[in-house]
């Protein structure tokens, strides 16, 4: 595994270079990784350990090609690595969609030869190779080019088809290349994008611990550690990546490795998403910005999503042992009917036939749900003192992203304020996994929750606007 980082990146220590190789040992897909300040020379090296005697293709976009494209040339070339085409260069305008159209025009170039893709770019261009490779049953390599999601080293790639932009199962890379010099030339924008994506670990964390504590879903502590380790440390100077420095980015781009190599090692994205993300897959699933040039990026939707999250878990915290009342949630509790009823109501039926099934399979009654109650108050101490730790203030999480260049209240991204409000509800139907937004669902007062939210004293009563 390459390290290259010289005195002006130095990290206060070498933990996480051995926590990097130490993931990567336990990573189900990758299988190799260099990252550091001129480690593009590398691709080449890398590409024949991961892929020895195999030809390459190369795909870009005119923006990435231009940002590093001739040194992977230069270092396949000099580590003897063939190419078997001249490499597929797309428009650097427009923007390259992640739509399953561009997914399957990189397949099929790529499948009349027995080569391996090299793709040089961030999320989008990570995520074509990715299904395509998967689709042809092959592995892929990914050259970085800016520190833009935290699914570079993570499988499953989000791609839009007839509409509707979801996570579609496939492999990760078996390789990636992460030069911090190129990551720190990349536009602000993605640079922000990557920082929204990662802070929602956050929040994140804290719906693992609730689930955790109330034995839904055990938290793994060495995949723990991977995301939750380093996280504080690549949030810590946001003003530092807007501005390129070389230690903020690095640090940036290592948490967003960590959360790809823990999703491998837990085979769930449970370690690096929450309730925020579910904010962003709901605006992604009603094709929410999809349209716009450039389109709306993934990051910038979870960044608003995790001060929603947190905002919330800033209200459900304040409450005391003696507010979870059993039989007013008992008398809370939908039918089956009446919830499938809800979902279609707010979804596409595409959409729809998912979140009825992710609805259905949360919903609990009678014993079971006065069995969880009793958990929650006997856990709530525990509870409390874990997450209130794990927490950061809706507040900061606004204050960071504003100073890294993020958006941070929905009407910057074309929300409007009711259907804002409207979609801490929906977030809760769209996913199986437990959250904030569970819990308060059981109890019968997430409809309380969001109200004091957006009243007069709530968070988002008092930040009705961007400032």
């Amino acid at each position: 595994m390459g390290y290259n980082l010289d005195e002006t990146v130095t990290l206060k220590e070498d933990s996480m270079t051995k926590l990097i190789e130490q993931a990567l040992k336990t990573a189900t897909q990758t299988r190799g990784i260099e990252f550091g300040q001129g480690v593009l020379d590398k691709t080449g090296s890398l590409f024949t350990r991961l892929f020895p005697g195999k030809k390459a293709l190369v795909i870009a976009d005119e923006n990435t090609f231009k940002a590093c494209g001739e040194p992977v040339l230069a270092s396949l070339q000099a580590a003897g690595v063939e190419l078997a085409d001249q490499p597929k260069i797309f428009p650097g305008s427009p923007t390259l969609y992640a739509d399953y159209d561009t997914t399957s025009v990189v397949r099929e170039y790529a499948r009349p030869f027995d080569a391996i893709i090299c793709s040089i770019g961030s999320g989008t261009l990570n995520d074509h190779a990715k299904l395509a490779s998967h689709e042809l049953g092959r592995e892929y390599l990914n050259v970085c080019t800016a520190a833009s999601v935290d699914g570079f080293a993570a499988f499953g790639a989000s791609i839009s088809r007839d509409g509707f932009k979801i996570t579609r199962d496939c492999a990760a890379p078996a390789g990636l290349v992460m030069d911090i010099d190129v990551l720190c030339q990349a536009p602000l924008r993605l640079t922000a994008t990557g920082y929204g994506d990662l802070i929602e670990k956050v929040p994140a964390g804290a719906d693992w611990i609730l689930s955790d504590e109330l034995g839904i879903e055990p938290i793994d502590e060495y995949v723990w550690s991977l995301v939750q380790g380093p996280l504080l440390d690549s949030l810590a100077d946001p003003d530092g990546c807007r501005a390129g420095k070389a230690e903020a980015i690095a640090k940036l781009g290592e948490g967003q490795i960590m959360s790809g190599l823990a999703m491998q090692a837990h085979n769930s994205s449970r370690p690096a998403s929450g309730a925020g993300h579910q904010f962003s897959h709901t605006w992604e699933m009603e094709g929410h910005g999809l349209d716009w040039e450039p389109p709306l990026t993934h990051g910038f939707k979870v960044g608003i999503g995790t001060i929603a999250s947190c905002a919330l878990w800033q209200e459900f915290l304040r409450l005391d042992v003696n507010d979870f009342d059993v039989e007013r949630a008992e008398a809370a509790v939908k039918t089956p009917e009446y919830l499938e009823a809800r979902v279609r109501g707010c979804f596409d039926p595409i959409i729809a036939e998912q979140a009825v099934k992710h609805v259905l399979n949360k919903r609990v009654e009678g014993a079971q749900l006065r069995a969880r109650i009793d958990l929650l108050k006997e856990k709530w101490p525990t509870i409390k003192e874990r997450c209130s730790s794990q927490l950061l203030d809706p507040q900061d999480v606004w204050n960071r992203l504003k100073a890294v260049g993020a958006p941070y209240h929905p009407e910057m991204i074309k929300i409007d304020w009711d259907r804002f409000r409207t979609t801490y509800f929906k977030a809760q139907m769209i996913r199986s996994r437990y959250t904030i937004l569970d819990i308060l669902t059981d109890l019968g007062v997430l409809d309380q929750m969001v109200y004091r939210l957006f009243g007069p004293k709530g968070f988002w009563g008092q930040h009705r606007h961007a400032e």
